[in-house]
């Protein structure tokens, strides 16, 4: 249960025992101006080197971010596995060697090994940074605890249904050893995919895809293109009425589609239709982007008045520059929406590194501020970052004071 694991008292904990609608503030902070935005391909990567040490030197010094969860300090869950899945995306951007030997290090220390529960996405993600290790040439080691915990499941896979259950309930959410939220997708199918192309065995591909449209059937709303974040929120509004799907939850899917795409061939049947529900997704999104940059941690709030939340943010600026860069949108209509996602991440960058208006652990929308940081928002960064770079952004143009307007 994320969200009764909260160590410090906040809004977020209040939300979290609530089982009704999510926690708004009355009054908004706005969110603050970067100084200026670095788009040029090295300043892009020496600005996520920056945000990426500073992270790596808080845990290594052994500080936890505030509100952060007891599940945090775990080196193969999910808070720490996202964070290492940002890492590879640096590590293969950058030409500082002490990434790719972070996240070496990292398997060895693991053992290769996944967390504790065989069946639970959360405890997936992790084998993405040792599927990059292996890819880097770590050994047939680094994937072989992963491959032997993915057979067991083909061996003997859960017949739980998808319906949701609160976390307080008797045996909790009780649907766990299957995809029953919209977060596994990031956690889970990607790693799948990952695997089968690894050792060439389409039995992990095919598990992933079916798993994956069971959960998209189920959670998938196909009037708003958004998915909610589990089968509790079906009927949930917020106080003005409006479904609640939250950003993180719809970030997860994004960054989750953007990382299995490339890994089923083009002209695919199942690939052409996640393709159509990335874009989708993406044409939604474009719409309701705030002002700021920022998407609302709700994501269909009224967007003047709701906070700036970044780890959202990061998954949909990855997306959207992963989507144009890769021909899947049109790179015209969606630049002005990366452009401004981008801007927002960059004002969330304390002068030190740290990764603001990071929302903590949850599961649904809930309060942030500047100072809220997270392991898995700074991984969210790392991939929004790098795609940007990949992107190759432009600087603005600005009309020339007197200059004649063409006709």
């Amino acid at each position: 249960m994320k969200c009764a694991l909260l160590l410090a008292t906040t809004v977020v904990s209040l939300a979290c025992m609530a089982p009704g609608l999510p926690a708004v503030a009355e009054t908004p902070v706005a969110a603050r101006p970067a100084a200026r935005m670095p788009l040029s391909r090295a300043e892009i990567l020496t600005l996520a080197e920056r945000v990426a040490d500073y992270q790596l030197a808080t845990m290594a010094g052994g500080e936890f971010p505030q509100n952060a969860a007891l599940g945090t300090s775990d080196m193969k869950g999910w808070v720490q596995g996202a964070l290492f899945v940002g890492l590879t995306a640096l590590a293969d951007h950058s030409d500082k060697p002490h990434f790719r030997q972070v996240i070496l290090s990292r398997g060895v220390a693991n053992k290769w090994e996944l967390g504790r529960r065989l069946y639970h996405a959360d405890d997936h993600v992790i084998g993405q940074s040792y599927l990059w290790a292996y890819r880097q040439g770590a050994g047939p080691q680094a994937i072989a605890p992963l491959k032997a915990s993915f057979d067991q499941i083909l061996a003997h896979p859960s017949q739980d249904d998808l319906i949701h259950h609160e976390y307080s309930a008797p045996g909790g959410a009780g649907c766990d050893e299957r995809w029953c939220w919209c977060d596994a997708i990031f956690m889970a199918p990607p790693t799948w995919l990952q695997l089968a192309q690894a050792t060439g065995d389409r039995r992990y591909r095919d598990f992933a895809v079916k798993e994956f449209f069971a959960t998209t059937d189920m959670l998938y709303d196909k009037e708003e293109h958004l998915y909610y974040r589990d089968s509790r929120f079906f009927e949930r509004r917020d106080p003005n009425g409006r479904k609640v799907f939250w950003s993180r939850g719809d970030g997860w899917v994004l960054a989750g589609l953007a990382r299995m795409i490339p890994y089923l061939p083009k002209g695919d049947a199942d690939r052409t239709r996640m393709e159509t529900i990335f874009r989708e997704m993406s044409a939604k999104l474009k719409t309701i982007q705030k002002p700021d940059g920022f998407w609302s941690p709700s994501l269909l709030s009224d967007p003047k008045t709701a906070l700036p939340e970044s780890s959202g943010t990061a998954f949909y600026v990855f997306g959207l520059a992963w989507g144009a860069k890769a021909g899947l949108l049109d790179r015209a209509t969606y630049e002005p929406t990366i452009r401004r996602g981008w801007a927002a991440l960059v004002s969330a960058v304390h002068e030190d590194g740290k990764f603001g208006y990071v929302q903590p652990i949850s599961d649904r929308p809930d309060a942030v501020g500047y100072d809220d940081t997270q392991y898995y928002g700074v991984g969210a960064f790392l991939l929004a970052a790098t795609a940007v770079a990949d992107l190759g952004l432009e600087p603005a143009r600005v009309p020339t004071k007197g200059a004649k307007r063409r006709r």
